[in-house]
């Protein structure tokens, strides 16, 4: 199971919600609006994505990553590692 899969419905719900936040950029492309507008919702998605990705991340060190230390191994290795490369792509992003 994963360690976001209790608090699923709820992360569900917030893309859902940054779905509609994109579709809507969408509209005011094809409807040219003010293109500070534009960037201003672009921002709004763009941090209700990277929220979206922090908690997933909590869960992920919280669940995954905790089990496979507490396990030890290859297995505990390579989720640290998985964790903290994931940890860098949202910091470049």
């Amino acid at each position: 199971m994963n360690g976001y899969a209790q608090d699923k419905d709820a992360y569900l719900k917030r893309l859902k919600r940054i779905e509609g936040q994109v579709r809507g950029l969408h509209r005011m492309v094809e409807s040219d609006e003010y293109c500070i507008d534009v960037l201003t919702q672009i921002s709004a998605v763009t941090k209700a994505l990277q929220a979206v990705s922090i908690g997933l991340i909590d869960e992920h060190l919280k669940h995954c990553v905790a089990q496979a230390v507490a396990e030890g191994g290859e297995t505990a290795d390579a989720k640290v590692a998985e964790a903290s490369a994931a940890i860098a792509r949202l910091v470049r992003s």
